[in-house]
């Protein structure tokens, strides 16, 4: 199976299913001499973590995560970063029922199609639970970045939506509820209806925004490698991710050019920011900001027809523990991706230079 590593020169490759023995992953080109922060590596993966709240399903998982290699006496060596983050909580007695059965809107039929075989206890290698790996590099990479703030939090849960723009909010309001939304009153409706929604087993969808400070005018490289390309590419890769659009995105088509253009100051910033911070695919030095768009959750804990193996449409309901809304824990994982990317083209454009 191709497709499991992202990034050039920091390159990350994981490894492992959702019920298998553990979850892992390689990190090569992390720059040497670099003192790593264990607990703050640690606290982003407690942030994405099963049964953190009651939103989000109840696997219980510690998600600790141990080195292997790369790293002596504290720091990076320059040598690959080996890691694994044990399985302890699996239930794959919930499957059974699907062992034979494709689910809608999973990868269960693509998977048997294209390879022979699927994991069916799960998902197995497309479950969501990969992304701890992702979130264990992205948390060294914040590491490295210096200077760089990335902060991702939840904007919408079905139709209710932020609409203060990010300058605004007092972003760290957000990991003081279980939503992750910076704007009190709205995150408690936020909470009550993913409450509601999970009672009724059924699931809904939402938005997470990032914002990134402090990234240095250069990094991107034209023109396909593209800042907000790869950017995209990560952000696309996250299990339910279904859009992702950067500056004004979407609503900059209803705009004027001459409502648009980011007009210069006399030092290189721009009076507004519309570009989102990247220029021809190049970082200009303003904040960079963009939402990706989660759709809800496939698995339901309601009666609907599927497809099994021999052809037949058959009814199925989900079993286990399953996230009513994903939004919540994705927000480390944007913030993880994020920081991947942005290191990896911060090592080209030093490397350049």
């Amino acid at each position: 199976m191709a497709g499991n590593s992202i990034g050039t020169l920091f390159k990350v490759t994981t490894f492992g299913e959702s019920h298998g023995e553990a979850l892992g992953g390689i990190i090569d080109g992390c720059p040497p001499n670099i003192t790593l922060d264990f607990e703050a590596i640690q606290h982003e993966l407690d942030r994405r973590k099963p049964g953190q709240s009651a939103i989000v399903t109840q696997r219980k998982e510690g998600d600790k995560v141990r080195f292997l290699s790369g790293i002596l006496d504290g720091k990076t060596t320059g040598t690959p970063i080996g890691f694994i983050i044990e399985n302890e909580n699996q239930h794959s007695a919930d499957y059974t029922h699907i062992a034979e059965v494709y689910r809608p809107s999973h990868a269960d039929y693509v998977y048997q199609q294209k390879y022979g075989i699927r994991d069916y206890r799960g998902g197995g290698r497309s479950s969501a639970r990969e992304t701890a790996c992702r979130v264990v590099a992205g948390a060294i990479a914040k590491q490295v970045l210096k200077g760089v703030q990335i902060t991702a939090y939840v904007s919408g849960v079905g139709a209710l939506q932020l609409t203060t723009p990010y300058t605004e909010l007092d972003l760290a309001i957000a990991e003081t509820n279980a939503v992750r939304c910076p704007e009190p009153t709205l995150a408690e409706q936020m909470e009550a209806y993913i409450k509601a929604i999970r009672k009724e087993g059924d699931t809904v969808g939402g938005v997470v925004s990032c914002v990134v400070k402090g990234v240095p005018v250069g990094l991107g490289e034209p023109v396909f490698d593209k800042l907000h390309a790869q950017l995209g590419k990560a952000m696309l890769s996250i299990n339910a991710v279904k859009g992702f659009e950067y500056g004004s995105g979407f609503a900059g088509t209803a705009m004027r050019g001459s409502q648009h253009n980011d007009l210069f100051n006399p030092d290189g910033t721009t009076q507004t920011n519309y570009s989102g911070g990247i220029q021809g695919g190049i970082s200009n030095g303003m904040d960079i900001y963009f939402r990706v768009a989660f759709k809800p959750v496939a698995t339901l804990m309601q009666e609907q027809p599927a497809l099994d193996t021999h052809g037949n449409i058959v009814t199925m309901q989900g079993k286990g523990r399953h996230d009513p809304c994903v939004v919540p824990r994705a927000v480390p994982i944007v913030e993880a991706m994020a920081a991947i990317v942005l290191l990896d083209f911060w090592l080209i454009s030093r490397q350049k230079n």
